[in-house]
């Protein structure tokens, strides 16, 4: 890189200045500004809602600015119809990745720039052109490999790659570590400080603040579609970031299940899992009594997910027995785990838990459509009821019931999750990351259902990679390939859990 003449500093990779966004009577962004400096990684947090998407939209050139500006190094952006000239500025890697599964690696990252003579392909160039790609930016993927069989982790490398290779030096990280274990997420940020030394400015967006902590040098804070605050992050320290999402002080607030009174010895058991064994884990046993919160922990590759999906259905075992309220539950049978008395938060949300183009009413009742009316045919009226109900009981922030979910924010979008696994009043609730993509009072929101549920006297599974979430549970069983490796009883500190985790001993 050139050095600048002295006393000369570079101008910013991107600037936004006093940009402003409407959807009728809908203000997404209101007199916004963001400066990001080149090399580097600049976060961008905020509960759902505050305007983040819609920032990042404009940045990207997929939405025009009712009012402000943005530029690129000094320079106006390009208008909205020349899309390689955006291309050439920045480009954005999504938390659900946009590459093609069925195509190669090579063909993913050449996709319509593909070489060759008379409208023919000449895939020994492409092959070529693809890996000396990856190889410039030390990115270790099979050229041939079809992208659908790739990891989340090697995907994204592979988006950050094809970015470059249109010219772009900014690229925008939309929540990159939702999908990976701490292993994978410490190599992403070891590739980022590469990137960052080679001049690769990053725009990383995140509901995990600790992140922000490990790789980012400056932050901007967004609420309620304003700009809040832009500081050094050595210089805002975690409550008063907090402080600054939520306009609120004293940060989350999560009762710790060490401050509950113990369940009484004589408390009935709600589910019981023995010698349960299927595709990731083996052998694993335990018993979840009324009441109690029982949290599982361990990496993204450490079974602990398909053991939660076993026990509602969406898997079916190998071996093993499930009991729910002392009767056997038939395995693989969502239904079955349904009428049983099992709730379920699923690990995808827009995957797994919900109809996006339907409305919160249709998604809050659909497991209870046999008890609003006759032949499972629900009147208008009994639906809509049950429905504002759960708005009410969630605080789902809503115009109303017929309100599409695809509309809501991630925060809300996982409360009405919550709302259906719950509206059959179920005797066990299984939680798999039941505050994935969500903010922090949309997650302090969420585990206070869990807290009130659990007093009622349901018995609670949660599976998460958030300690907070976990802080919750009576006991917390770590699975580690496969198998269950230790229990910890509330009152465990982060870094014994984080070590058996991790698999390693800390020093005595």
């Amino acid at each position: 890189m050139n050095a600048l003449p002295a006393g000369e500093a570079a101008a910013p990779v991107v600037s936004a200045q006093g940009v402003g966004k409407r959807y009728g009577p809908t203000v997404a962004l209101s007199d916004v500004s963001l400066t990001v400096h080149p090399g580097e990684s600049h976060a961008l947090v905020g509960r759902n809602g505050a305007g983040k998407s819609t920032l990042v939209s404009i940045l990207t050139g997929l939405s025009k600015t009712d009012t402000g500006s943005v530029s690129f190094a000094g320079q106006p952006a390009p208008p909205l119809s020349q899309r390689e000239a955006w291309k050439q500025h920045v480009a954005c890697v999504y938390q659900h990745s946009t590459v093609i599964p069925q195509l190669t690696v090579a063909e993913n990252l050449f996709l319509n720039r593909q070489s060759g003579k008379r409208f023919m392909i000449s895939w020994s160039r492409l092959r070529r052109q693809a890996r000396d790609l990856l190889d410039s930016w030390s990115v270790n993927v099979d050229v041939d490999t079809p992208a659908g069989e790739l990891s989340v982790e090697d995907r994204q490398f592979v988006e950050i790659a094809r970015a470059l290779s249109y010219g772009a030096r900014f690229i925008v990280l939309d929540e990159p570590t939702a999908q990976l274990d701490s292993q994978a997420i410490e190599r992403l940020f070891d590739r980022m400080r590469e990137l960052q030394a080679a001049g690769v400015t990053f725009l990383f967006i995140s509901h995990h603040l600790h992140e922000v902590y490990e790789v980012c040098q400056a932050v901007t804070v967004l609420r309620d579609a304003r700009h809040i605050v832009t500081a050094p992050v050595a210089e805002l320290g975690r409550a008063q970031l907090v402080d600054a999402m939520t306009g609120e002080q004293g940060g989350l607030s999560v009762r710790d299940a060490a401050s509950r009174d113990p369940l009484p010895d004589s408390t009935a058991e709600a589910l019981v899992v023995e010698g349960l064994a299927g595709e990731g884990f083996d052998g694993v046993s335990f018993k979840l009594r009324q009441g109690e919160v029982l949290g599982l922990a361990g990496s993204n590759a450490s079974g602990k997910h398909q053991v939660a999906e076993t026990l509602y259905g969406l898997r079916k075992p190998s071996a093993g027995t499930i009991t729910v309220g002392g009767r056997p539950l038939r395995p693989g049978d969502v239904p079955a785990a349904l009428r049983a008395g099992l709730g379920c938060v699923p690990r995808d949300r827009h995957n797994q838990g919900l109809v996006l183009e339907q409305s919160i009413a249709d998604n809050a009742t659909m497991t209870i459509m046999d008890r609003l009316g006759p032949a499972g045919i629900a009147s208008p009226r009994a639906r809509n009821a049950s429905a504002a109900r759960a708005v009410v009981d969630y605080g789902i922030v809503t115009a109303g019931p017929e309100q599409p979910v695809s509309s809501l924010s991630g925060g809300n979008q996982q409360k009405v999750v919550l709302a259906r696994a719950l509206a059959s009043d179920p005797s066990v609730v299984v939680l798999i990351n039941p505050t994935a993509g969500v903010d922090v009072k949309s997650k302090e929101a969420l585990l206070a259902v869990v807290d009130r549920v659990r007093a009622e006297g349901k018995a609670v599974l949660i599976v998460s990679d958030e300690l907070d979430d976990l802080r919750l549970s009576d006991r917390v069983l770590v699975l580690r390939a496969g198998l269950v490796v230790a229990e910890h009883r509330a009152g465990w500190t982060d870094g014994d859990l984080v070590a058996d985790i991790e698999g390693v001993e800390l020093d005595a």
